[in-house]
């Protein structure tokens, strides 16, 4: 009987647990490298540096890592702010846009939304996608682009340029550009 007290209090206390109207739940978790980031940063405010050189500065409110992805890829779904550099730390180019991806294998960033892009001459480039290729050194559009220099204003379908916006083409495009209504001067050289 001493043997069997103790045994019947710990059987009772297991089914009084049991009992109590708590149910416990096992919930099996399956890791998606394609939906599961890797890396979570808020309020990112970086330098990137190439072979030693300080090339880019990046800001954005929130950057996602997807490196176990089978295509490893950044996300920043709340923006991204980007600056290139030239040796002397002068603003060679800049992008902004309202959603942004990086393909790590492919060195390739893409811009969705309302995307800005600023050269180092102050020309001023609006469109809703962009791509820049790092490895071509490209950056290039096949949506609508609007491009303004100074007084005058571009716009297209379809880009093509140079990774600092210095050397680009414009496809399926057009122009305003401000004309001098005034008449000319008469050419005294030519009076008598």
């Amino acid at each position: 009987m001493a043997t069997t007290l103790p045994v019947v209090a710990v059987s009772f206390l297991f089914f009084a647990a049991a009992c109590s109207g708590e149910k416990q739940q096992t919930v099996a978790v399956r890791f998606d490298p394609q939906h599961s980031y890797t890396m979570k940063t808020t309020d990112v405010s970086t330098l990137v540096s190439d072979s030693g050189v300080t090339r880019y500065r990046a800001k954005a409110k929130l950057w996602l890592m997807y490196g176990k992805a089978t295509e490893p890829y950044w996300y920043f779904p709340e923006g991204l702010y980007l600056e290139q550099f030239d040796t002397l730390f002068h603003v060679k180019a800049s992008i902004k846009a309202d959603t942004a991806y990086y393909y790590e294998r492919q060195e390739l960033w893409k811009g969705i939304g309302h995307v800005e892009l600023q050269n180092v001459d102050g020309d001023h480039f609006s469109t809703s996608l962009i791509y820049w290729d790092q490895k071509k050194e490209r950056i290039y559009s096949d949506q609508y682009i609007r491009i303004e220099q100074g007084d005058k204003v571009l716009t297209g379908v379809g880009f093509d340029s140079n990774q600092s916006l210095t050397d680009y083409r414009i496809f399926n495009s057009t122009g305003i550009f401000p004309v001098n209504e005034a008449p000319a001067a008469p050419d005294s050289s030519k009076q008598k």
